[in-house]
């Protein structure tokens, strides 16, 4: 069974974005070990500059020594719902490592944490609010592991 890591900065506060979200996680544990880390938005008050570091530093934190750190960047890699299933199959390969998927909050992601990305991901070439990048994120997981399975979810 595949271990897939989100870490993540806010919580889902939009109720049809969190009923997505929580549709395609609950598909995805069917076949998958998922878990998902928030850490706490950087405060309101703060300039963009100051308020990416400070979620930044909790993401940095939050992360595991074994987390294989995947940042979704508007810069990212773009790939195909197939490619993106090859990736994660690569991913999981060696059990010793969890993927990492790192989603920003509403400013993106700190430098810091772009840096310790071991890869970069887009999730296309437009901008999306966090909160639908991360049910983007989960159809494309669950997507990505039906590929994988034979599943006939995806069609070519």
């Amino acid at each position: 069974m595949r271990t897939l890591r989100i870490l993540a900065v806010g919580r889902i506060r939009t109720p049809f974005w969190q009923q997505a979200a929580t549709h395609y996680m609950e598909r995805i544990r069917h076949n998958c070990r998922l878990t998902e880390t928030v850490v706490k938005d950087g405060g309101a008050a703060l300039p963009p500059t100051a308020r990416n570091a400070d979620e930044g530093a909790r993401l940095i934190a939050a992360m595991g020594p074994t987390d294989i750190v995947v940042c979704l960047d508007e810069h990212g890699r773009n790939m195909t719902s197939r490619d993106f299933a090859g990736f994660i199959e690569r991913l999981t390969e060696n059990a010793t490592r969890t993927p990492c998927f790192v989603i920003g909050g509403a400013f993106g992601l700190d430098k810091s944490v772009l840096q310790r990305a071991e890869h970069k991901l887009a999730l296309g070439p437009m901008t999306f609010p966090h909160e639908m990048a991360r049910v983007v994120l989960l159809e494309q997981l669950y997507r990505a592991d039906a590929i994988l399975r034979g599943a006939p979810y995806h069609h070519d």
